[in-house]
């Protein structure tokens, strides 16, 4: 495991040499909030980096509900009964195994590993413009139908899920890079994917980070080409 700390946000990475996957702890004044959950093998480090940071972990929130960003859930809900769990509305249904699609979105089958076994259900299901201590959720769909991102409002700091990744070049999701295509390769729907990249540029975080990848300091220029590159590649 690496850490890596920009801000107030501390960048766990998993497999960083291989399948680079990563997970936050977020500083408030007196707690940390733990952005998504990583690997099934992960629950030791987020618990002993938070010991050395000195804060308890006070919630955690999901980006969305694919199995690298969940999976050390349940157990550390055995370390953290009493910690409240956020993710979307929409993408709750995924956390629970349900893949079926709502009437007015695109029909097209979700993609990526959803869980099937997993036993924690979320305690607070969040809307567009919600707060989780300092992060205000961002409505973010197209990887699955219902990411979401997560912007700092004391810093502009934005905590995009996989709506973009970092590892190689900074991307779309959808867009597929050479060197790590993983995410690209489960992404459910490209133009919506597109069109939420574009939301989050407009938004002009202060830093990028993302599910795979470093985190990226005044990340506006990288993300503008990105979203240019993959719209062309679209054809939108």
């Amino acid at each position: 495991m690496r850490v890596q700390s920009r801000q107030h946000l501390h960048q766990l990475t998993f497999l960083p040499d291989f399948f680079p996957v990563n997970c936050y702890l977020v500083e408030e004044e007196g707690e940390l909030t733990l952005v998504d959950a990583a690997l099934p093998f992960s629950v030791k480090g987020i618990i002993s980096t938070a010991e050395r940071i000195g804060k308890p972990i006070t919630r955690i929130v999901l980006t969305h509900a694919h199995n690298d960003h969940v999976g050390s859930l349940d157990a550390l809900k055995q370390h953290l009964p009493e910690v409240p769990v956020y993710i979307s509305r929409r993408d709750a249904r995924l956390l629970a195994g349900d893949v079926s699609l709502d009437p007015a979105e695109p029909n097209v089958p979700v993609r990526g590993g959803v869980p099937s076994k997993l036993h924690t259900r979320p305690d607070i299901l969040l809307d567009e413009g919600d707060l989780a201590g300092s992060l205000q959720a961002v409505s973010a769909p197209g990887h699955t139908p219902g990411s979401m991102a997560f912007m700092d409002t004391r810093t502009g700091a934005l905590l995009a899920g996989d709506a973009f990744t970092t590892r190689g070049r900074v991307a779309v999701a959808g867009r597929v890079v050479p060197l790590f295509p993983f995410p690209a390769l489960a992404t459910w729907h490209k133009e919506t994917a597109w069109r939420s990249a574009r939301k989050l540029l407009e938004m002009k975080p202060s830093l990028l980070a993302v599910g795979h990848g470093p985190m990226i300091d005044a990340p506006q220029a990288a993300m503008q080409e990105a979203v240019e590159d993959f719209g062309r590649r679209l054809g939108i």
